[in-house]
């Protein structure tokens, strides 16, 4: 009897005051997406340094007969390629592997970058160069690499994977960081806009609730209603976040990203499982806070 009376006092209390019900389901739901996406594009940006990190190269260009640098007169002959070769084999175990690319072989590799691109069709064996490509154990280390073969003779540039990949992780930081920061704003909006439907209810059931504490119901029963309000809208709006997600991840990431992007790494759907139930506990949990607070204050019991 008493469980279906709060059940009933929830339901009452959520169609009274349906307008700021609504609000703060929607406010709960995009504060809580926002905060799933900053924490799944944490997630990815992790992964992806992983996966890009372990396959990252520092490559030495060598000089050929059309090459402007300074330190090349030339092509890179015979000797200048073997000291070179010694050279780096003797910086183990900072030097991984080395493989030597001959001009064919990166004239192939560009033809499957750029298949049916029209740069494909003007280009020849003899516009790409030789080159060394050179797996670190630490990656970090790439300046090491660089200081000791920039400028040298039968070289024409030192290039390093890491340091394209560093720009991107930076871009994709600050978008994470932009996205927990509006997340932050939006929840603190939350935890007001809770305490505000609370205050609301409160005052707009002061005769029903002032009945109940003159039959000597506790103070757990009175306000009980009150918190499970709060929590449920929290379940929906959490519930309409984690459905959120779930539609980024399908259509965007399986449907778009991966098939495009088949050369790095994505999240799986055990990362979007997780993020959920990360955050519907929040989102109780804040609700739930906000309530309890906002309830101490404007109902007297």
């Amino acid at each position: 009897m008493r469980l279906r009376f709060v059940m009933g006092e929830v339901w009452n209390g959520l169609r009274r005051n349906l307008t700021m019900t609504f609000a703060l389901i929607i406010t709960i739901a995009v504060s809580l997406a926002l905060l799933g996406g900053g924490l799944l594009l944490r997630q990815q940006v992790t992964q992806m340094k992983g996966y890009w990190f372990d396959k990252v190269e520092v490559s030495i260009f060598l000089c050929t007969k059309n090459s402007q640098e300074s330190s090349c007169a030339g092509a890179a002959s015979q000797a200048e390629k073997d000291q070179i070769q010694a050279d780096l084999e003797s910086m183990s175990p900072l030097v991984q592997d080395v493989y030597f690319e001959t001009s064919q072989e990166a004239y192939d590799r560009f033809l499957e970058q750029f298949a049916g691109s029209p740069i494909a069709d003007t280009a020849v064996p003899e516009d790409l160069g030789e080159s060394f490509r050179v797996k670190l154990s630490d990656p970090d280390r790439y300046p090491v690499i660089t200081s000791a073969f920039t400028g040298r003779p039968g070289i024409e540039k030192v290039d390093d994977q890491k340091q394209v990949l560093d720009k991107l992780f930076r871009l994709l930081d600050g978008l994470q960081l932009i996205a927990m920061s509006i997340a932050l704003a939006m929840l603190i909006v939350t935890v007001l806009l809770v305490g505000n439907t609370m205050r609301l209810a409160a005052f707009s059931r002061r005769r029903e609730t002032g009945i109940m504490r003159l039959v000597g119901a506790s103070k757990f029963y009175i306000q009980l209603p009150f918190l499970l309000e709060s929590m449920v809208a929290a379940a929906i709006g959490a519930g309409l976040a984690i459905g959120a997600l779930a539609l980024v991840k399908s259509l965007l990431v399986d449907h778009f990203l991966a098939p495009s992007f088949k050369f790095t790494s994505f999240i799986g759907w055990e990362s979007v499982w997780t993020t959920s139930v990360v955050l519907f506990g929040i989102g109780i949990a804040l609700a739930a806070l906000a309530a309890l607070v906002t309830l101490r204050r404007y109902l007297r019991v």
